[in-house]
């Protein structure tokens, strides 16, 4: 009988964990889940790809993954901090240019035609459900922490994993911030965390939104979502950002697939894109891709200049921390592909002909 209570016990602790501890967010509204159910993207319960995208691991490729994970890699992360920027929001806000920050993974601060928007702001130490453990970033001595932000016009969110859709960054920014702008499903995160459901918009994929000026596009990734237990009830994006002076794309996390080139040939040239460029494996390469593929897909959306993203910021892969700019700045050069290399809190002009393109990262290598 003791072992039945502590069984039960266990249960209901997890239940009450798993539909109530606020950072694994909540569920759509009645209005949303309509939305969802009526997308094309939505099939049998689940949100799923354009093409097949299978993420069935074997029993040996789960102990193996495992195994190694254990193990770790010596170069896995840096030794010492990664040099940073220090973010001057009187010049930011101040210069007629467009232009953006890196903020290390795939934290991104834009400005665009005068619109200041965060993309995929994680500010907390942790990409992880708790304050205390999980992949621990680099260093911590970021640009800026939120309260030294200007106000925000939007938040763009690619989708809800732990080391995009941070819970303890929403709730510093909900009150600084006039727009989210999400797809379909990760209102119901938003809302849990007190974020105004006013403020909220959500898109399915090629569904359009204007803010002052701006047209903001949610676009198809080949990826997964999930907080928890719920994967694949909320959508995951890729995002075109086209303004008056230019054009940028977001890839969000995706693995290589056609989408790419239609995007390009939909909304492309593009002035910049972001390109997500590290945490890989070769067993994830449905969901994330290598750096060779991060820049064919730059060439495929045709844009000008390519900034690699999701690295520099936590390890989630077994790969060395340099890795995913060494290969990629490599297959650029061999592409002919201009790569611009920020540090963390570095400024890009958009559109300019002059971008950072140091290999910042050899000297910290040593």
């Amino acid at each position: 009988m003791k072992y039945v209570i502590i069984l039960f016990a266990l249960a209901l602790v997890i239940f009450l964990i798993m539909n109530y501890y606020p950072p694994l967010g909540g569920k759509s509204s009645a209005d949303s889940q309509q939305r969802i159910h009526e997308s094309a993207n939505f099939v049998d319960g689940k949100f799923r790809n354009q093409i097949p995208t299978s993420m069935d691991y074997s029993l040996k490729d789960t102990a193996g993954a495992l195994y190694d994970t254990i193990k770790g890699n010596p170069d896995g992360r840096p030794k010492v901090n990664l040099p940073t920027v220090r973010f001057d929001a009187k010049a930011f806000s101040e210069s007629p240019e467009d232009q953006v920050i890196w903020f290390g993974h795939s934290t991104l601060l834009l400005k665009t035609s005068g619109v200041k928007m965060l993309l995929d702001p994680v500010f907390s130490k942790y990409a992880s459900p708790v304050s205390f453990a999980g992949p621990k970033r680099y260093s911590y001595d970021l640009p800026a922490q939120i309260e030294e932000l200007p106000d925000i016009d939007v938040v763009l969110i690619s989708h809800d994993h732990y080391d995009h859709l941070d819970y303890a960054s929403i709730r510093k920014l909900k009150g600084k911030v006039k727009q989210f702008i999400v797809p379909l499903g990760v209102a119901g995160h938003l809302t849990k965390w007190g974020v105004d459901p006013d403020k909220i918009q959500e898109l399915d994929w090629w569904e359009e939104a204007s803010y002052q000026g701006l047209t903001i596009v949610s676009t198809p990734a080949r990826h997964f979502s999930g907080r928890g237990t719920r994967s694949g009830s909320t959508l995951w994006s890729s995002w075109v950002i086209q303004g008056k002076q230019s054009n940028v794309y977001f890839s969000g996390d995706s693995g290589y697939a056609p989408h790419f080139k239609e995007i390009g040939d939909k909304y492309g040239p593009f002035d910049l894109a972001f390109i997500e460029t590290g945490q890989y494996d070769v067993k994830w390469a449905n969901i994330h891709m290598v750096p060779e593929e991060s820049v064919q897909a730059s060439l495929d959306v045709q844009s000008k200049v390519m900034v690699p993203i999701h690295w520099g910021g936590f390890t989630l892969a077994l790969h060395s921390w340099t890795d995913p700019i060494e290969r990629a700045k490599a297959a650029a050069d061999e592409r002919g592909v201009a790569l611009a290399t920020p540090k963390i809190g570095e400024t890009v002009i958009i559109g300019s002909n002059v971008y950072p393109s140091s290999s910042w990262w050899e000297s910290i290598k040593k």
